[in-house]
């Protein structure tokens, strides 16, 4: 027997039938976004474009785990928006989080969310000339910077987690897939390191780096230094098996 338990944001209080209608149909309706483990997909609903984040069943003992010891990756994708926007951030507003059980344990779960009206994402950078986007990345040394003063720290910035585009001659950005976030005082050296995913060659990371010290009041150099180096050590080993659109090499 499975059975069901529904979350909902201050704001949408009143729309658990349509929440419920869409989990009904998560399978066989819905504009895909992305299928796999964790499959995505928008639904157009009488309030706008939903995005809806369906986890996969995890195993036995994640079952256990998640059920007893730990927040769901759904719940906490539910709450930690909440303290993203409070501190003056972008993130799509949450609006549910569903949780089904089997037997008492966790089965599926999903995040719903507004949908993020910026469709641009950092993956456009992979091959980019630094000369060619150095008001964009002061804009977002800018908003990184904000971010971890403000004890935020996205663990998995990655390209595609960081949208963007710009409005009235502004560059706006919008974080996503926030489920794993640490919050509390961000040194330098971790901010630094914060950046080690995304793409990009080592010119357009020295410009970044350079860019977020002046934004921390740090040393530019140590800050180029310890972008570079952890940029180079997480891509690294995943160049032996990706092609990848930049140069690892500083």
């Amino acid at each position: 027997m499975t059975t069901r338990h529904i979350l909902l944001a201050p704001d949408y209080q009143d729309c658990r039938k349509t929440v419920e209608e869409i989990i009904d149909r998560f399978s066989s309706d819905g504009a895909p976004v992305h299928l796999g483990r964790n499959s995505i997909k928008t639904f157009t609903t009488r309030l706008g474009v939903w995005n809806v984040k369906r986890y996969h069943k995890p195993n036995w003992i994640n079952r256990i785990a998640y059920t007893w010891l730990r927040k769901p990756k759904g719940l906490r994708a539910f709450e930690y928006p909440q303290r993203v926007l409070a501190a003056g951030y972008e993130t799509p507003a949450p609006i549910a989080y569903v949780e089904e059980r089997q037997l008492g344990l966790l089965s599926y779960s999903y995040f719903v969310s507004e949908q993020c009206k910026y469709e641009r994402r950092f993956y456009e950078f992979g091959g980019a000339r630094v000369q060619d986007c150095q008001e964009i990345l002061k804009s977002f040394a800018h908003f990184t910077a904000g971010l971890h003063e403000a004890g935020i720290l996205h663990r998995d910035y990655s390209p595609g987690n960081i949208l963007f585009d710009k409005i009235d001659g502004t560059w706006h950005f919008s974080i996503v897939d926030i489920n794993r976030m640490r919050f509390g005082p961000v040194s330098i050296e971790k901010g630094c390191a914060n950046f080690a995913r995304l793409w990009g060659q080592p010119d357009w990371f020295r410009y970044l780096a350079r860019a977020y010290a002046q934004e921390r009041g740090a040393d530019p150099d140590y800050c180029e230094r310890l972008v570079l180096q952890a940029r180079y050590k997480f891509w690294k080993p995943r160049a032996k098996h990706n092609k990848l659109p930049y140069t690892i090499r500083f």
